[in-house]
């Protein structure tokens, strides 16, 4: 059976929140334990990748989250 759209928008919100922390924390966690060390362009296009690498996920949680109830 199919959720509600406001049970599926609840739902949607607590894990979009939990995937953006986590994901921040994993890649901050990455930036600073290897990246620490090298030339500032490298540590700039790292946290420039991973700045716009979360929103494929973000977009299918949203996506899941919009889509219209069956009628």
């Amino acid at each position: 059976a199919m959720l509600p759209a406001r049970t599926r928008k609840l739902i949607g919100t607590f894990v979009f929140l939990a995937f953006l922390i986590i994901y921040s924390l994993i890649a901050m966690a990455l930036g600073a334990r290897y990246l620490a060390s090298v030339h500032g362009i490298w540590q700039f296009l790292f946290y420039a990748i991973a700045g716009l690498a979360w929103l494929p996920g973000a977009m299918a949680i949203i996506s899941w989250m919009a889509k219209a109830d069956k009628r």
